[in-house]
């Protein structure tokens, strides 16, 4: 059987437009935003995978590098206005830049707008885990001083990763950056999540571990009647990386990457929940089916 997901187009090498995709989910509107892209190395990416596999899906630049999406998702549902994974944000230093490619293309604020929506009307941020490229976003600086980009919001992230954020040790510490989260805790607007815990009516975040010691999944719509949907954040960062086995080389728990795989995979195909993906350039809405002992995936 091919290995390939025959939905699917090998990735993008340059950036996409962007332009407002919205889907419904029961009674939330999910719409997918930008904060831009950037690129990281192709094998990091894609960890045991053969080269000659995952360089047909996504193909790399000279220096190894593949094409990786920053993408917010907005959710409405009457007043209440969530962000979900606010993206990398704009405080990074030339040098920064440089080493990780990023391509400010789009920005949440601006993407958000487009929307029709004011950082001050957001009444929600959720983060899936505290690494600097999917929170860094909801920071930002205002005359020398760091403050929340969403003011009037409550946010949510898993309590072991506001931990780590701001103490990650030596093993962690290239993946979270302090000043992501605690000008947001000063300002009592941060609330840590542990196990599975419905943040909103419909909207559950599930605390998961294996990419990073508390990385989760978003579900929309769960238990309700028509479609669902989960935002996969790292655990699932592409609609190519959809086979279980297929971990990145940065997940510190590889054992617990493909447990936690390998359960919500199975889930969502058997379900035919809508999967909302947050590094794919390309994609940002897929249904992963199962055609046999493997997964593909449908675009929505």
């Amino acid at each position: 059987m091919s290995t390939t997901s025959p939905a699917l187009l090998p990735a993008s090498n340059a950036p996409p437009p962007w332009k407002p995709r919205s889907i419904q989910v029961g009674a939330w509107t999910i719409t997918a935003l930008s904060d831009g892209f950037l690129r990281l190395d192709g094998g990091a990416m894609w960890g045991v995978v053969p080269a000659n596999l995952w360089r047909a899906w996504t193909p790399p630049a000279e220096d190894n590098t593949i094409l990786m999406a920053l993408r917010p998702f907005l959710a409405v549902n009457g007043a209440h206005k969530v962000v979900i994974e606010p993206g990398v944000g704009q405080r990074w230093e030339e040098k920064w830049r440089k080493i990780y490619h990023l391509l400010p293309t789009e920005t949440l604020v601006g993407t958000l707008r487009a929307c029709g929506v004011a950082p001050n009307e957001v009444t929600h941020v959720i983060g899936s885990h505290c690494h600097w490229d999917h929170v860094g976003a909801q920071v930002v600086e205002r005359e020398g001083a760091l403050v929340p980009l969403f003011p009037n919001a409550r946010h949510f992230a898993p309590a072991i990763e506001l931990a780590m954020a701001k103490k990650p040790g030596h093993a962690r510490a290239g993946s979270y950056r302090a000043d992501d989260v605690v000008p947001i805790e000063r300002a009592g607007l941060y609330e840590g999540v542990e196990g599975s815990r419905e943040l909103l009516p419909g909207l559950r975040m599930h605390v998961l571990g294996g990419h990073s010691d508390g990385v989760s999944v978003i579900t929309i719509n769960e238990h309700g009647e028509g479609e669902r949907a989960i935002f996969w954040g790292d655990v699932v960062p592409t609609a190519h990386h959809i086979q279980p086995p297929y971990i990145m080389a940065y997940d510190l728990d590889v054992v617990r990457s493909f447990e936690v795989r390998s359960q919500w995979l199975e889930r969502a195909a058997s379900e035919r929940w809508i999967g909302l993906f947050y590094h794919d350039a390309d994609h940002a809405f897929g249904r992963i089916v199962r055609e046999g002992k493997r997964y593909r995936c449908e675009l929505v």
